[in-house]
């Protein structure tokens, strides 16, 4: 591993970061180096941009116990990005990263004597169907859940907050749609489906996003304040732009970051619903790996409000969006122009 300045006695001598080569695990990594932190990145692959970094990287299942708890050897702070997202595919592939991948970190910490988790979840864990406008942390998960991500990611949070009643000290943050340049997920599907995307509901729901550097910054925050206030443990707190906007407008700015049209088709959301229901019904029947173009969680998602209060994080981890959705979209349209000519 690249030799690094000294570090402050303070500091920890070394973080793990799991998913360090994922969208958002890459840039709390980047935040580390600058501080002159040790890191440590366990995925399953290598990555080369991390090797340029000077970053030790080890390759390894998280599902497998004893591969995380040999990278956890000798770490001080963990922050655990590594997941399986999406909406579709079998729940016991989303439960064994999810749940037992997060068991085995917990358990890896516990073992090795880590004082600090930081967590990243997801505000779809309480995402019931409706339109949430404004919710904080005391909303309730829902009875059921239509998709498996949410429902497993909700059961990790518990095994979490269990774990931080057992002494671990620990945080879990709920970043809501990480955007921004080198994002794999959210803003390349988007413009993967431009051609075909069909606006749902009325166009009027307002959805809170987070771009890329500003969940980063949270996550830093959030292991700061919990070295400095433990009794911060076991909490909960959604991370976003504080800036609520409707999603169709959202989704057009990326889409015009892209050079594309923005969508023009529209659909209501009770026949997008029913679309979905069909839809999984076949995939299941025949066993089809491939996501539907449509689901029951998609048709909500896509036609319901869902933005949080994010005043507990402001309160307690001194967090606040440096970084503009203007700002933010300036940004993506350059890495998206230069991506083209590459």
């Amino acid at each position: 591993m690249k030799n690094h300045e000294p570090i402050k006695a303070t500091d920890p001598k070394k973080v793990l970061v799991t998913g360090g080569g994922g969208f958002l695990g890459s840039a709390i990594v980047t935040r580390l180096v600058e501080r002159k932190y040790h890191v440590r990145s366990f995925s399953r692959s290598p990555y080369p941009e991390l090797s340029s970094m000077g970053i030790e990287q080890i390759q390894g299942d998280i599902c497998n116990k004893s591969e995380i708890e040999h990278a956890l050897r000798g770490v001080d702070l963990v922050f655990h990005t590594a997941a399986k997202a999406g909406i579709w595919g079998n729940y016991s592939d989303y439960y064994r990263t999810n749940v037992t991948g997060t068991q085995n970190v917990i358990a890896g910490c516990k073992k090795h004597h880590i004082s600090r988790l930081i967590y990243t979840s997801s505000p779809s864990v309480v995402f019931n169907g409706t339109d949430m406008e404004g919710v904080n942390e005391s909303v309730p998960y829902p009875a059921t859940y239509h998709a498996y991500y949410p429902q497993t990611k909700a059961i990790a949070e518990q095994v979490v907050i269990k774990a931080a009643g057992q002494g671990l000290m620990t945080i879990i943050l709920r970043p809501h749609l990480i955007w921004g340049p080198g994002d794999k997920h959210f803003v390349p599907r988007i413009i993967a489906r431009a051609n075909r995307l069909v606006r749902v509901g009325n166009g009027k729901n307002l959805i809170d996003t987070i771009y890329i550097d500003n969940a980063a910054d949270a996550h830093i925050l959030a292991a700061d304040a919990l070295e400095k206030n433990p009794k911060l443990s076991g909490n909960i707190y959604f991370i976003s732009q504080g800036d609520p906007v409707p999603l169709w407008d959202m989704i057009n700015h990326i889409l015009k970051a892209a050079g594309l049209a923005p969508v023009r088709r529209s659909m209501p959301r009770n026949m997008a619903w029913l679309i979905g229901v069909m839809l999984e019904l076949v995939y299941r029947s025949f066993n089809i790996s491939k996501e539907p173009r449509m689901t029951r969680f998609l048709a909500d998602e896509l036609a319901k409000a869902h933005w949080f209060d994010i005043s507990a994080a402001g309160k307690d981890l001194g967090y606040a969006p440096r970084i503009s959705i203007k700002e933010g979209l300036r940004r993506l349209e350059r890495w998206l122009q230069n991506k083209q000519l590459e």
